[in-house]
């Protein structure tokens, strides 16, 4: 890490963070919360000014790319800064057709386009590549909360990929392998960590904190003349890994492939290579049913079904677990409550909220292989496999 780089990474893990915090404690003192406009303006010049000249200097300094290590934590540390910009207003997409950011906006699409991932901060910035120094890891407040959501966050994605490389491990190996429970055993402990991890975020986390402190440093900004939707938990390659190998997905279904086309610059590189390979591969599902009618009295594929359907149950509940609490209780019911002056704000994912809660919705249903007749899901699949199963 160069100096200036040094500098601004300093500045992001301390004042940057006293600016937000302070900003934070004056819209909490409000009626309206949601409400930022004409509040805190001589911080807002403060973190724009400090922000903009630490950038200046790494733009003067030109490519400070040290490996895709360093290249990609500056590039989180400039997303940082134009998220919280955005967050207080100091920028808003609908009023602008360039980012008045132009500093920032020049060093995150130099960077961007480097290491080829989007020019803007993403989930792995706060999660799985956000190293900790004496503890302490980067994060936008000193919030309980704001920090609760990022533990927790985390936890789940690490869990995640832990089923994903899981699964990826039985393909060259084949759904009859004696290895094979093992593996599925290995996805099926990590999706129950997911599943308890959540619960305790949800039993813990406020959701009015979340709502009006935590979710609007994750909405959409504007790098150069571009709008770039908000960073996403589920910008990962693992989650998309489990799908398609357990078969309630498919990568040539229209609306999940446009998915996967609009979050592949949203991940790491090296997520973007797994799912690439994943894309190509057949499902264990599809491997099933394709020789149970010769094989499903043998004692193998009894005992690996078996497993097969455990994994595919609780990727399921983890599924329904998101959508029907963090979707509803975070993000749906406080927006009810919201002023009308605020509706359109609402989303950190691009498409307006109504749009977004019927495609997340679709979404859990296929991951639980729910019975629908007007979407297509594993229903009857995950039914004809599980009557094969001897009692």
């Amino acid at each position: 890490m160069t100096p200036h780089a040094q500098q601004f990474d300093d500045w992001i893990r301390s004042r940057f963070v006293e600016i937000n915090n302070q900003l934070e404690q004056r819209y909490q003192a409000q009626a309206d919360r949601a409400n930022v406009h004409g509040v805190g303006d001589a911080l807002k010049q403060q973190l724009t000014d400090e922000g903009d000249a630490l950038i200046a200097n790494l733009v003067d300094e030109g490519n400070t790319d040290e490996g895709f290590d360093s290249a990609f934590d500056l590039l989180g540390n400039v997303g940082l800064y134009m998220a919280a910009c955005r967050r207080h207003e100091i920028t808003e997409p609908s009023r602008e057709t360039h980012s008045p950011l132009q500093q920032a906006s020049t060093l995150a699409m130099h960077i961007g386009a480097s290491i080829g991932v989007t020019p803007r901060f993403a989930t792995a910035h706060l999660t799985t590549h956000n190293r900790a120094i004496n503890g302490q890891y980067k994060r936008f407040t000193d919030l309980p909360d704001e920090r609760l959501f990022v533990d927790y966050n985390t936890k789940g994605i690490v869990a995640f990929k832990r089923a994903a490389d899981a699964l990826l491990r039985i393909q060259p190996l084949g759904i009859s392998h004696p290895v094979v429970p093992d593996l599925l055993l290995v996805a099926e402990q990590a999706l129950k960590d997911v599943l308890e991890s959540n619960r305790y975020l949800f039993q813990h986390l406020d959701a009015q904190q979340f709502f009006y402190a935590v979710r609007p440093y994750y909405k959409p900004y504007r790098v150069g003349k571009e709008v770039y939707r908000g960073a996403n938990a589920g910008d990962f390659a693992g989650i998309n890994v489990i799908d398609m190998l357990l078969g309630l997905c498919c990568a040539n279904e229209p609306a999940y492939s446009q998915m996967l086309v609009e979050k592949f610059l949203y991940m790491m590189p090296e997520d973007q290579r797994v799912l690439r390979n994943c894309m190509r591969l057949p499902s264990i599902m599809d491997e099933f049913l394709a020789v149970a009618p010769q094989q499903h009295s043998s004692s193998w594929f009894q005992q690996n079904l078996r497993a097969f359907l455990r994994v595919c149950k609780l990727h399921g509940q983890t599924a329904i677990q998101h959508h029907n609490q963090l979707v509803d209780k975070y993000i749906r019911i406080p927006n009810e409550n919201l002023g009308s002056q605020h509706q359109t704000k609402v989303t950190a994912s691009g498409p307006p909220l109504p749009v977004l809660l019927a495609e997340l919705a679709n979404l859990r249903d296929k991951r639980a292989a729910r019975e629908r007749d007007d979407i297509h899901t594993r229903y009857h699949d995950i039914a004809t496999l599980t009557a094969l199963v001897d009692n």
